[in-house]
């Protein structure tokens, strides 16, 4: 598989990783890492941080494929078939087909710059 493909597969994989955070018949372990690599892939802040030349985006092109791989390793393979099936009817190409499904990706921004604003004021 070129990286393309692998590109194109990860864009699917993160909500697919999502829905069978929500799956009963998903393993608490799986459940876990799923859980920390969707907070992860939807976080602000990275590992290590972008505005690091080379390294700042190697944790991107390494961390969080390895992650989500590790996950799907640990869904039941038929739990992750339905999970796909399921993510390819709610998204496409790589983004939700709802609009309200950026609102908790939304909420956190604005507290992260609500933070930031309260932080600068209380300084003055």
């Amino acid at each position: 598989m070129d990286l393309k493909a692998r590109a194109k597969q990860l864009k699917t994989d993160i909500p697919a990783v999502f829905l069978a955070l929500k799956k009963r018949e998903t393993p608490w372990t799986a459940k876990a890492l799923a859980a920390l690599t969707i907070g992860y892939a939807l976080s602000p802040i990275d590992l290590i941080p972008d505005f690091i030349p080379v390294l700042g985006y190697l944790d991107d092109l390494i961390l969080l494929p390895a992650m989500v791989a590790l996950t799907i390793r640990l869904v039941p393979a038929d739990v992750m078939a339905q999970c796909r099936a399921e993510a390819a009817a709610l998204w496409q190409d790589g983004k939700p087909k709802r609009w309200y499904y950026a609102i908790p990706i939304v909420l956190v921004w604005l507290l992260i710059m609500f933070l930031i604003v309260r932080a600068v004021v209380k300084a003055r």
